[in-house]
């Protein structure tokens, strides 16, 4: 209660100055351990996550120690512990306490996903990052930033801060993008010693410079119930992720992994063990309908999931249940993703996410919102504010050859309520309780329904 009424008396210039003293102090007192090791960050909007998750194991698969840090798990060498911060992000003394923990155990690499906030926060500064990857960009925190342009000015600080603007070890400093995101050229018009780009063949591909020191282009995409296939220079490449925007963020990872020295072959072996990730297109039950937990919470990210379960499972009823959070955040998007989900699913069930100090109705109205400027049935709408029955009523919903997407929460371990109250929480072992239960007490003519 203390930190956030400072927060709000406090200037904004006295607030930097907290959080850049915090980061200092953080720094001094774990020895600046970002010196000697090679860091890799990992922004943008959507696919962060899945890109360091990717990038670890082929860097692993090259014989080299990694620490990894992202939104679902911490890693340092074998170890791993769930990431259960609430935060994508860890604060300063937490991010450099890992990152020591990394060199005391050998580690030559350390991942980490980076967040506007973050950086905002000055979280990513006295850490030397030498790697930096750009994803993808789209609007997201705007109420935070001010303003989308706000929002990608705090993405490029990681970028303009690579090596600490000095070279350490003879390091080179990399930037690793997304060409076909119509920001990129921001990004890659930022100096460093190496650049690479990636992009799918038949996309629209937006930096026109010639500066590039390497680019990847992917050729004959699928994708398809099992995962995604594509084409780079000859070889073909395996990943079972669902969705091509998997392709996109195996693409990093395969940058990353050429600008180490590792080899085409070796980056494809990594790939195609590359397990599913939790909250992540993970498939929980198969038949007699599909159930599907994904993260998902910007507008970009929903539609793209839509349009991937429509394309790769063809069911005959795509049944969504999903909310939007609270605590003043991203109220604009509220309808839009209404709007979203009423032009992709035949059934829809809006639910609590994080509310926190918000009144969750009123989210779930501006939700709905979006919703009624179609021309959506408002039969086939529900509002279920108990998340655990919105799961249960999608599911009951569901029939044989239907899909249920669970969006919102994808792997994270809690519900957040007002009064900084949390409530435990994991959508997909709760959509598998309640799938189960409602499976087996189903009549089988419902189940197997024309």
């Amino acid at each position: 209660m203390l930190k956030s009424f400072l927060k709000k008396i406090a200037p904004n210039f006295l607030l930097d100055w907290y959080h850049l003293f915090l980061s200092l102090s953080g720094a001094l007192l774990y020895g600046f351990p970002s010196k000697k090791m090679i860091i890799i960050g990992v922004t943008g909007t959507n696919g962060k996550t899945t890109v360091v998750d990717l990038i670890t194991r082929v860097l692993q698969e090259a014989g080299n120690k990694i620490a990894s840090a992202s939104s679902i798990k911490f890693k340092i060498g074998e170890s791993e512990t769930l990431n259960t911060l609430k935060m994508t992000m860890p604060g300063r003394f937490k991010l450099q306490s890992f990152l020591r923990r990394a060199v005391n155990a050998g580690c030559k690499y350390a991942v980490v996903e980076v967040t506007s906030e973050g950086i905002l926060q000055y979280r990513h500064r006295f850490i030397d990052f030498d790697i930096a990857v750009f994803t993808n960009l789209s609007p997201e925190h705007l109420e935070r930033h001010g303003s989308f342009e706000k929002y990608r000015q705090a993405k490029e600080k990681l970028f303009k801060n690579l090596n600490g603007s000095a070279k350490k070890r003879n390091v080179k400093k990399v930037i690793v993008a997304n060409l076909d995101d119509k920001n990129v050229e921001y990004f890659l018009n930022i100096p460093s010693d190496e650049k690479y780009g990636y992009a799918i063949s038949g996309h629209p591909t937006h930096y026109t410079e010639q500066s590039l020191s390497h680019k990847l282009q992917a050729i004959n995409c699928e994708t398809n119930n099992k995962g995604s296939v594509f084409t780079i220079n000859g070889q073909k490449i395996e990943i079972p992720l669902l969705g091509k925007f998997n392709i996109y963020n195996a693409m990093a990872a395969i940058c990353v992994g050429l600008s180490q020295g590792i080899d085409l072959d070796l980056c494809k072996k990594a790939l195609k063990k590359a397990g599913s990730i939790p909250g992540r297109m993970e498939v929980v039950a198969e038949e007699p309908f599909k159930v599907i937990i994904d993260y998902a919470v910007t507008p970009n990210a929903l539609e793209e999931v839509y349009k991937t379960i429509r394309r790769i499972f063809n069911p005959a009823n795509l049944i969504c249940v999903f909310g939007a959070c609270g605590g003043g955040r991203d109220k604009w998007k509220r309808p839009v993703l209404g709007k979203i989900a009423a032009g992709h699913c035949n059934k829809i069930i809006i639910t609590n996410e994080d509310p926190y100090d918000e009144n969750p109705y009123q989210i779930l109205s501006q939700i709905k919102s979006g919703i009624n400027e179609t021309r959506f049935k408002s039969s086939d709408l529900f509002e279920v504010l108990d998340r655990r029955e919105a799961i249960k009523k999608a599911l009951e919903l569901a029939g044989s050859g239907d899909a249920v997407i669970i969006t919102g929460k994808g792997h994270e371990p809690w519900i957040c309520l007002a009064d900084g109250e949390r409530m435990p929480w994991n959508d997909s072992r709760i959509a598998l309780e309640e799938f189960q239960k409602v499976v087996k007490l189903k009549p089988l003519a419902v189940i197997k329904r024309e």
